[in-house]
């Protein structure tokens, strides 16, 4: 049986298997913590309740080694879970060496041993609520009647701009890691109307932040026949739904992070929407003088969610800085129909989105704007050519939500093997 199990039976003879957490050893009593993917148990071997051979073999564990532990379940309040298992029976399924990671270790070391830790308590409640985060993301969708659907991650253009593009070789020819689904998700909105993905991106960013990945994965929608405040609406009940559900699931997880989830418990829609142009006279106040036309930096997305307990939503974006797929705003003209979210506490955006321009000439005078060769893009320019309608769509980073609703400092420990500028292995 599992060790939850174990200790759901409270009392009793069991059987657990797992993995050495901890150890401590005297002349008397051998105590062994044993953890497996739920939980930890403590187990004593007593020297005169044993044979000589279970006391040996027990004095030679190291932490990390495997076993399977039989005797019986106890309360006791001493205990790091409150019961005690009195062991009479000791089967080492595989011996450990001298395990490296030990207490106060460097985050560098441990991403070195990231093999190794991610047997750590710590990460393993990580996993466990990134697991329900990705489950929710496909619950809420599926409810809301999307269609779940994929696209290619070796693309021959750019989509989120040149300067981040991971090329890789292809044959006699070359392409690139994808930045995103949306241009092909474009394509698709015609056959199944509302479809959603939760798939790798790649960027090629020099940034050394703790926020920033070379490799995360993307929860992206896209829509026929939707608009800006459609989006918004579904990007509202997405993080509404997900918070919920990590409530609901991950209370002992959330522990284990101590985590303050009086904070999560506050995350109930609506969110407050501002523009672009607000944000800025709200920074102002703050005394900080943002030039208008540029885009928001960490420090002031920053400094504008001291503001706020709950994520914001600002819009329209100055439409020069923006990419060439999201259109100008015919009532704010200069700004563009898109939006990002900003969740508090620091996390910064975890939701960017839009609505996807119409006019193909238009679309054709960003690109070359941007520099990009227009003959790359023509089977993305004959979506406007067949049947065009208004559509819109966004991107949530699995790991920007992840490391907010854990409450970590760095998006590193999001993801099992963290690739960054810095970081390929292990």
């Amino acid at each position: 049986m599992n060790i939850k199990r174990a200790l759901e039976q409270g009392q009793g003879d069991v059987k657990i298997k797992g993995w050495i957490y901890r150890e401590r050893k005297s002349n008397k009593f051998i105590f062994l913590v044993v953890r497996d993917t739920d939980n930890i148990v403590q187990c004593v071997i007593k020297k005169d309740q044993v044979n000589e051979i279970l006391w040996e073999q027990a004095n030679k564990i190291l932490i990390e080694t495997s076993v399977e532990i039989e005797g019986e379940i106890k309360k006791d309040e001493r205990a790091p879970t409150g019961y005690e298992i009195t062991v009479n029976s000791l089967n080492i399924v595989g011996e450990a060496e001298n395990f490296p990671i030990t207490k106060d270790q460097s985050p560098e070391f441990l991403l070195d041993n990231r093999h190794l830790w991610v047997r750590s308590r710590r990460l393993n409640a990580i996993f466990k609520i990134r697991h329900t985060i990705f489950q929710a993301v496909r619950e809420y969708f599926n409810q809301n009647q999307f269609h779940e659907t994929h696209s290619p991650c070796l693309t021959p253009n750019a989509c989120e701009g040149g300067a981040t593009l991971f090329e890789v070789k292809y044959f006699n020819d070359k392409v690139y890691l994808t930045q995103t689904w949306q241009l092909y998700a474009e394509a698709l909105i015609y056959s199944l109307e509302k479809i959603y993905t939760i798939a790798p991106a790649f960027r090629a960013e020099k940034s050394k932040t703790s926020r920033h990945l070379a490799e995360f994965w993307m929860a992206e929608m896209e829509m026929a026949w939707g608009d800006l405040n459609m989006i918004l609406d579904y990007a509202e009940g997405l993080i509404e739904f997900v918070i919920k559900k990590v409530l609901e699931n991950n209370q002992e997880e959330l522990k284990v992070l101590e985590r303050d989830t009086s904070k999560l418990e506050k995350i109930k829609k609506p969110f407050k929407r501002i523009t672009y142009k607000e944000a800025l006279e709200i920074l102002k106040k703050d005394g900080l003088e943002v030039e208008e036309g540029k885009d928001l930096r960490t420090i002031e997305e920053d400094k504008l969610m001291e503001h706020f307990d709950k994520p914001v939503i600002i819009t329209n974006y100055p439409k020069e800085i923006m990419a060439f797929y999201k259109p100008e705003d015919p009532n704010n003209p200069g700004t563009a129909l898109c939006f990002d979210m900003l969740a508090p506490d620091g996390y910064g955006e975890i939701i960017g989105g839009s609505q996807r321009e119409e006019n193909i000439k238009q679309i054709k005078k960003y690109l070359e704007k941007e520099g990009e060769d227009i003959i790359n893009y023509g089977w993305y320019l004959d979506l406007r050519k067949y049947g065009n309608v208004p559509h819109a769509g966004f991107g949530m980073g699995m790991e920007r939500i992840i490391a907010w609703v854990c409450g970590l400092d760095n998006i590193k420990e999001t993801i099992p093997f963290p690739r960054t500028m810095l970081r390929k292995s292990p």
